[in-house]
């Protein structure tokens, strides 16, 4: 068995490799900046070598809409040369990150050349938006003391089980690396409109959707489609069963 770092392991989606990992049998470690065993700033990049020392494979989920993802991935590549004994950094990106002009895309694309440059084994998967983001959407616009709830008019989404995700993440983290691997993407796709009435419905709001034109490239390119992955729907679990569990 492997050991395998995980970056962002306390997370979302690192927190459910972690636990498949573990149950593999691999010998994981989790980095986060309060962790005992492992404390890991990636913002300095303090505590990496430590943390990196005979670990074979990096998952790196750790993520900031924030900014600062490209510099967490600089200092997670150079501590994972001088280690010496990495083979395989697996990555979490989004689909549509070298179409779409949206910030946080584009931090995402510049990380994932920053890693394809690096001389480093590496392993890279293109999702689309989870489940969870769209209910965190909803959750913050609702949040709002104005009637009805705004939402980008005409954009769609292929919203995608964080649990698949983890799956397919925890099956990648192997000692050799596979590259740019086939994206992956729920298996609906609905506009955000129609999500959004189907999860104030599940939540017993009486709240109506207000359809909202925006301006901009980032908007354009998201009602063309560019985050989309229709041939690569290999999601099964649906937003409306999201809803029924959550």
């Amino acid at each position: 068995m492997s050991t395998i770092l995980v970056t962002g392991g306390t997370g979302n989606l690192g927190g459910l490799v972690v636990t498949r990992l573990r149950t593999a049998g691999h010998d994981v470690r989790v980095l986060s900046r309060r962790a005992k065993d492992y404390p890991v700033d990636l913002r300095d990049g303090s505590g990496l070598d430590a943390a990196m020392a005979g670990a074979e494979v990096v998952v790196h989920c750790a993520s900031s809409p924030r900014g600062g993802d490209d510099v967490a991935a600089g200092h997670l590549i150079e501590a994972a040369r001088r280690a010496g004994t990495v083979t395989n950094i697996v990555y979490i990106s989004i689909v549509g990150v070298d179409v779409v002009p949206f910030g946080y895309y584009t931090v995402k694309y510049e990380v994932e050349r920053m890693l394809e440059a690096s001389g480093l084994g590496v392993t890279i998967l293109r999702t689309t938006q989870f489940h969870d983001l769209v209910a965190m959407l909803m959750d913050a616009l609702t949040k709002v003391p104005v009637l009805p709830v705004p939402l980008p008019k005409g954009v769609r989404v292929q919203p995608v089980a964080v649990e698949e995700v983890a799956d397919r993440m925890a099956e990648l983290a192997v000692p050799t690396p596979a590259g740019r691997v086939t994206d992956m993407g729920g298996p609906q796709i609905h506009t955000l409109v129609e999500l959004g009435r189907a999860y104030l419905e599940a939540t017993g709001s009486r709240r109506r959707v207000l359809p909202l034109p925006l301006a901009g490239k980032a908007y354009a390119a998201f009602r063309r489609g560019g985050n989309l992955a229709p041939s690569r729907a290999s999601g099964k679990g649906t937003f409306a069963e999201f809803l029924a569990r959550r």
